[in-house]
This record gives structure tokens, C-alpha cells and sequence, in this order.
């Protein structure tokens, strides 16, 4: 389980959590979503890797994350 926290500090906690940048988030979300995809739509829900998803899925993942953080700067 993972998830994406747009803020400069590393986050341990809740408290560290509520002061992440959500807005950053929420453009990252929609850049994924553009590019097929499909993550929970908070950063405080976790998303999973399974055993359904292969080598391909997690390059393409990986590329459509380097793509979406360089659309959204």
C-alpha cells in the first residue's frame, strides 16, 4: 500500500499529512487519471499493488507519474 504526499518535509504522521499541499494533489490525480491511471481519489486513502499486476503495469505507472509531475510542475 501507497500513496503520494505533495509537501517538502517527510510525512510520519496525520498531522504532517493535513499540511500537504491537496490542491498539487488533486492536479496530480487528474494528470493520472488523463493518462489511464486510476488512483484513490484522496491522498489519505491507500492504493495497492497485487500479484494482478505485472512488470508492464507498474513501467507504465511509473511513466505515467514522471509525465504528470512534469505536467504539473
Amino acid at each position: 500500500m501507497w500513496t503520494w504526499f505533495f509537501t517538502r518535509e517527510p510525512v510520519r504522521n496525520y498531522t504532517e499529512a493535513a499540511e500537504s499541499d491537496t490542491a498539487a494533489f488533486g492536479r496530480f490525480h487528474r494528470a493520472m487519471l488523463e493518462r489511464g491511471v486510476w488512483l484513490p481519489p484522496s491522498q489519505f486513502e491507500a492504493a495497492v499493488l497485487s500479484a494482478a499486476h505485472g512488470d508492464g503495469e507498474v513501467q507504465a505507472t511509473v511513466a505515467a507519474a514522471r509525465e504528470a509531475l512534469a505536467e504539473i510542475g
